[in-house]
């Protein structure tokens, strides 16, 4: 038999190249996957990262959303008690009004009365004639006026007050005669105008006049009229010409005593 032929040196050279060149490019494009791998994983790292980061981030922005929402509902809620306290503060300021009103109503009325009273608890003309000077300079506030009297088509003042010259007027003529004749209180609703009286207020006694006030112009720090101006007009035009007449008779007959002025309105009496 033949013996095998042995490879040749070169050709056996030459595969052990080949082959350590594959091994070298094995081990370099396992390096390479390597590489890449770890690349990779530090991409995931940080997607991961990334992820957590969102996450947190979403969790917050719900946080936020809900503080809103929280923040949204106080602000709703303090709108409701800021209208709540506004309607309270309203519903005070009312009541105060209120009570204030009440309380003058109560002091108007408790003047009306003591000045109603003072005019029947004396027979004295001075007296009586000094109660309408208080009534209607201090609880009217006029700083000039005049009382007058009739007698047959005149009519004489019998009390003035304030620096403006009054006369003798004549019943059914000019304001203060008319308005007096006529029954009727005139009463300006514009207080600037000065052209004539303020106002006029006849004194009734059934159904004819006796007299009357006259206003000229009023103290500084009265701008207009208060109702109990007017209630206090009606009460001088129905008791103060009654009042006048009484204290002039009483005054006519010599002032006489009480106990003989009843005993002669009863001998009336039993005439009658």
């Amino acid at each position: 038999m033949s013996k095998p032929s042995e490879t040749p040196p070169a050709i056996v050279a030459e595969r052990e190249h080949q082959l350590r060149s594959f091994l070298r490019k094995g081990v370099e494009y396992a390096e390479t996957l390597l590489e890449e791998n770890r690349a990779l994983r530090s991409e995931i790292e940080a997607l991961r990262a990334d992820g957590a980061r969102l996450r947190a981030q979403i969790s917050s922005d719900d946080a936020i959303r809900d503080l809103i929402k929280t923040v949204e509902g106080l602000e709703t809620e303090r709108r409701s008690l800021l209208e709540r306290s506004e309607n309270l503060e309203a519903r005070a300021r009312e009541r105060d009004t209120r009570e204030a009103e009440v309380d003058q109503e109560i002091s108007d009325l408790a003047n009306l009365y003591v000045a109603s009273f003072q005019l029947h608890t004396t027979l004295e003309l001075k007296r009586v004639l000094r109660h309408l000077s208080d009534m209607i300079g201090q609880l009217v506030g006029a700083e000039s006026f005049a009382v007058f009297i009739a007698d047959d088509q005149k009519l004489h003042p019998i009390m003035v007050e304030g620096d403006r010259p009054v006369g003798v007027e004549t019943l059914g003529e000019g304001f203060v005669g008319s308005a007096i004749l006529a029954g009727i209180a005139e009463i300006q609703e514009d207080l600037s105008r000065q052209e004539r009286p303020l106002a006029i207020i006849p004194f009734r006694v059934g159904n004819r006049s006796v007299g009357g006030a006259v206003l000229y112009s009023l103290l500084e720090q009265k701008t207009a009229w208060a109702s109990v101006d007017r209630e206090l007009f009606e009460l001088l035009g129905m008791h103060a010409g009654a009042a006048l007449l009484s204290a002039t008779i009483y005054a006519d007959q010599g002032s006489p005593d009480p106990v003989s002025a009843i005993s002669e309105i009863r001998k009336h009496l039993a005439g009658d």
